[in-house]
């Protein structure tokens, strides 16, 4: 049966302040840096809940970024649901097959719901979930291979276009050159969305304004953990006249924000809240962050299961629903927040109608 999505109460910003960088491979095993702090939640939730699969993209969590945020939707439901959890990580040019076996393997475990976390995983997911018709899958910002739909799947996709046009005004008002800059992890059409909003965001603001893109990759996704690969990006954007850079590039993401610091300029996050998971001398020049509430969506599909009427199909998290927004931590921005939010306003009464492409 398709469900209308709905919003859990999910604390994902404290959650992601303590998310450390400690990822756990398909086998469970830790890495190096596997103290407490570092640990997850699977390691040790025991209760006799729903069994969630959770497959990260590349980066895995640790990312800090969209990874961490689908770690933070799954503590909470763990914790909610009394839930136990498996997690797997995509690697660097890693061949299709690794991903179907990685979802596979899960759905031998008879772990149910089981999700995807990246576009990524949107062909493994449709090869999979026909020979598991019992199990219910998610993609996060997936899409159907096929004209004709399983059943047993849903894709959850964002209006991160909506939330990239907010940090795009914040950063039109902001900045004192009139140029901006855009770093993207790899060019696609995914995030060639967070390219449009900023864009039609700043231009709302300054007609005159100039953006500069760079993205990192054209179609290899190692363009999403690659920090060198994003300073090296930012670098060339800040040198260019850009005095803020937002970037939609995942774990490459801190690379751009050693590239602000260098700088002494400004820096826009993504998907969560970046400030609260940077450095110290980074978090100064963290403007604000294009909130992708990744965490709801994980919860959400979750919640559905247990309800048992799991969500299936398309489902978007747009403004309306406070699925994207932006973030006001370190107070950089609090003179402009009603601008901002004047915005936003006109964006859910359809006055404005924020472009998908640039």
């Amino acid at each position: 049966m398709k469900r209308t999505a709905r919003f859990a109460a999910v604390g994902v910003i404290a959650a992601l302040a303590l998310t450390g960088c400690g990822k756990n491979d398909d086998d469970g095993d830790d890495n190096e840096n596997g103290a407490d702090a570092n640990a997850s939640v699977c390691e040790s939730a025991d209760g006799d809940g729903p069994a969630i699969g959770l497959a990260y993209d590349v980066g895995g969590r640790g990312d800090q970024s969209f990874n961490d945020s689908a770690y933070a939707g799954l503590e909470n439901a763990v914790e909610e649901y009394d839930a136990t959890c498996v997690e797997g990580e995509a690697t660097d040019g890693e061949a299709e097959s690794a991903r179907e076996d990685r979802l596979r393997n899960m759905a031998d475990q008879g772990l149910n719901p089981i999700i995807g976390v990246g576009f990524a995983y949107s062909e493994s997911v449709n090869a999979v979930a026909p020979d598991f018709p019992d199990i219910s899958f998610a993609v996060i910002d997936g899409f159907d291979p096929d004209t004709e739909p399983n059943d047993n799947v849903a894709y959850l996709g964002f209006a991160e276009e909506q939330g990239s046009f907010l940090v795009g005004v914040a950063a039109a008002l902001k900045t004192e050159t009139d140029q901006l800059g855009f770093v993207g992890g790899v060019h696609n059409d995914l995030i060639k969305k967070f390219e449009a909003g900023f864009v039609a965001g700043a231009t709302a603001v300054n007609p005159d304004i100039k953006v500069a893109v760079n993205y990192i990759e054209e179609s290899d996704l190692a363009g999403f953990n690659d920090p060198e690969g994003g300073n090296q990006a930012a670098t060339a954007l800040y040198e260019g006249g850009a005095d803020i850079v937002y970037h939609a590039s995942g774990a490459s993401g801190s690379g751009v924000f050693e590239a602000a610091a260098t700088a002494d300029a400004w820096a826009i996050g993504v998907d969560s809240d970046q400030y609260l998971t940077a450095p110290a001398d980074q978090q100064e020049h963290i403007l604000t962050s294009m909130l992708k509430r990744v965490d709801v969506a994980t919860f959400n599909m979750v919640e559905s299961v247990v309800d048992g009427e799991p969500l299936t199909s398309y489902v978007v998290y747009d403004l309306s629903q406070d699925g994207v927004g932006y973030s006001t931590s370190g107070g950089f921005i609090d003179d402009i927040t009603t601008d901002i939010d004047e915005y936003a306003d006109q964006i859910i009464s359809g006055e404005i109608q924020v472009p998908t492409a640039p």
